[in-house]
Order: C-alpha cells, then sequence, then structure tokens
C-alpha cells in the first residue's frame, strides 16, 4: 500500500496547488509511482499548472458516481509516464462528494501508486473533511505572514483533532531581502508560532509563475533556485536527509539558520 499525503493551509492563495504539482512531479523524478488528486471540486486548477486541462474526459466525480473506471479518469503526465492526475469536477459543488466516497477512492488508489498527492481547498468545511479523511500524512502550505500563519495553527489544530498528527511544514514564498530587513516573517518566527517539523523553504521566484502559465511544474527545472527547493522537499519527504542549499554569498547568516534547524552542519 502507498501513503497519501494531504496539502493543506489555512487560506487560499498560498500556493498550495502549485506545491502539489511540484511535490507529486518532484516524487516521480525519484523514481516513485505518484497521482495527484484534485480535491477541489468546483475550483480545479490542478490540471491547468500540469499542462493537462485539455485531457480531461471523465473526472472523480463520474468514479465515484459509477459513471467510469478509476482508470479512465486517470490522466498519465505528458512527460513522466510514472505521474497521473485524478481530475475533479470544474461544475459541481464540493457537497457532492462524501467523505465515504472520498475514502474508498484513496483506498483504492494507494494499492497502485507509491503516493497519492491530494490538494486540498483552502479552509476547514467539507471540502477540507473529504481532503484529509484517507490522509496518512499532511503537508501545511504557509507564506511568511501573519494571517497565513495563523490560520495555519488552526488547520494544525484540526488535524490534531481527526488523528492526523503527522505534519510537516513546507514555508512558500520567502523573500530572504525582506526577512533579513525585517519586513517578513522568519523562519523562526514561523517556527515558534506553529512548533511543527519544517520540510522546506521555498523562496519568491518570477520562474514559479512562468512555469505556472506554461503548465510546467517548476521542479522540472533543476536550473532555477525554486524547481530544486521542491526537489529537496520531495526528497525529504521519501525519508532524505538533504540539507538547505547555501543559494547565495549575502544569506549565510540565514541559511546558517535554517541550517541549525535540521542539525546540520
Amino acid at each position: 500500500m502507498g501513503e497519501t499525503i494531504v496539502v493543506t493551509s489555512g487560506k487560499g492563495g498560498v500556493g498550495k496547488t502549485t506545491t502539489t504539482a511540484n511535490i507529486g512531479t518532484g516524487l516521480a523524478l525519484l523514481g516513485k509511482n505518484v497521482v495527484v488528486v484534485d480535491g477541489d471540486t468546483g475550483l480545479r486548477n490542478l490540471d491547468v499548472l500540469m499542462g493537462l486541462e485539455n485531457r480531461i474526459v471523465f473526472t472523480l466525480l463520474d468514479v465515484v458516481e459509477n459513471k467510469c473506471k478509476l482508470k479512465q479518469a486517470l490522466i498519465r503526465d505528458k512527460r513522466l509516464t510514472n505521474l497521473y492526475l485524478m481530475p475533479t469536477a470544474q461544475t459541481r459543488d464540493k457537497d457532492d462528494v462524501s467523505s465515504d466516497q472520498m475514502m474508498n477512492l484513496i483506498h483504492e488508489l494507494k494499492k497502485e501508486y507509491d503516493y497519492v498527492i491530494i490538494d486540498c481547498p483552502a479552509g476547514i468545511e467539507h471540502g477540507f473533511e473529504n481532503a484529509v479523511v484517507g490522509a496518512d500524512r499532511a503537508l501545511i502550505v504557509v507564506n511568511p505572514e501573519v494571517t497565513s500563519v495563523r490560520d495555519s495553527d488552526r488547520v494544525i489544530g484540526k488535524l490534531d483533532s481527526k488523528g492526523l498528527e503527522d505534519h510537516q511544514l513546507i514555508i512558500n514564498r520567502l523573500n530572504y531581502k525582506m526577512t533579513k530587513s525585517g519586513d517578513m516573517l522568519d523562519v523562526n518566527d514561523i517556527l515558534d508560532s506553529l512548533a511543527i517539523k519544517l520540510v522546506g523553504v521555498v523562496p519568491d521566484d518570477k520562474n514559479i509563475t512562468i512555469s505556472t502559465n506554461r503548465g510546467e511544474p517548476i521542479v522540472l527545472n533543476d536550473k532555477t533556485v525554486s524547481g530544486q527547493a521542491f526537489r529537496n522537499i520531495s526528497r525529504r519527504i521519501t525519508g532524505e536527509k538533504i540539507p538547505i542549499m547555501d543559494l547565495s554569498a549575502g544569506q549565510e547568516g540565514f541559511f546558517s539558520s535554517i541550517k541549525k534547524l535540521f542539525g546540520i552542519k
């Protein structure tokens, strides 16, 4: 049986879907069999980020309503033969999928794939309940903003109350210059507030916007800082001990503090 990882956040717009696409692709690059599941019924975007929007015939809703077989709704990635997308419906509501239906779907996918990565809707309503119901682990995406941190703290509480205590933090869109000048929360501030394990930091990078618009996850481009960051996160998810990159000579102090968090010398 594979492992199910839900990618969640307290608020929208923090880069959760981008993170899902890149981690799924990153794990596939490592040779893992991966399926990414769009859990945001009615507001799907994962297909666009992966460049697969024109290949959707059946959706998650068709599977749970027995209108098609599971494999008919799976879309194989154009670049990696071991990466698949399970899209959801764009014109339906989140309430149209029950928790039991989602649990059964995830159980079937875990039989075939090493990793099932679920893109969770923002917030803690019905869509959240469905996305986390079959999860073994949670990745919480947070921006270095007070509102994002506060909302993520509430999500962590919800996960704990459901018995999903294996959760890790991804800090997204960190601007190192702003952090250094004190105009943005730094990693230590965020970890002190949330008190969960850090699995990676993704810098603020215009290349992510460019890759998103092209339907090409940035993790495919290992020449970019953000692409390498997502590759390293993917490796840490599998259990590898990967040091934090020393991205520039001007950031030694910042990265020294990050390395201490990972126990890296």
